[in-house]
């Protein structure tokens, strides 16, 4: 049986991200220039309808009044990547950790560089918060949109913790 698939391109303040939906769950939030880019032939016809709540929910985070996401998500990769991607919803909002922490969590302490791979992979950027991971040196290392946008992310995160209530 084949997966339904549609996807609408959004804007946000970096730059367009294109959401993909697989059977009427989240599977894909890709931004222009994503590394490694998917094949844009496997998105499905682009429609508006079907994405307003993760529209919303993006536009929240963005705007600093969301740390969480709601809706149901369905990243598709192998299993270790799925256990990865689980492991990145549980760096709390404004937070980061290291690949060797994240590959500590998980339970597998000397698969740092396998846990790397799988971050990069992730096919769900800013909800299953990639951009939360920094290298042990604290030093900002890649990121599938460009360290940019990572940089970006995790400075608004951080402005939106330390905003005054």
């Amino acid at each position: 049986m084949n997966a339904s698939r549609t996807h609408t391109v959004i804007d946000s303040p970096i730059g367009e991200l294109t959401l993909v939906n697989t059977d009427g769950t989240l599977s894909g939030i890709y931004m222009t220039d994503h590394r490694p880019a998917p094949d844009p032939a496997t998105f499905g016809p682009r429609l508006s309808a079907g994405f307003e709540r993760v529209t919303t929910e993006l536009a929240e985070y963005f705007a600093g009044e969301r740390t969480e996401f709601t809706f149901p998500i369905d990243p598709v990769g192998t299993e270790f990547q799925r256990t990865v991607w689980s492991t990145l919803t549980t760096v709390p909002y404004g937070a980061t950790c290291t690949y060797s922490e994240l590959a500590a969590a998980i339970g597998r302490p000397s698969a740092v560089r396998a846990v790397a791979a799988a971050n990069a992979r992730n096919p769900l950027c800013i909800v299953v918060p990639c951009h939360r991971v920094i290298g042990s040196s604290g030093k900002l290392t890649g990121y599938a949109g460009g360290l940019e946008r990572k940089k970006y992310l995790l400075e608004r995160e951080a402005q939106a913790v330390h905003a005054p209530a």
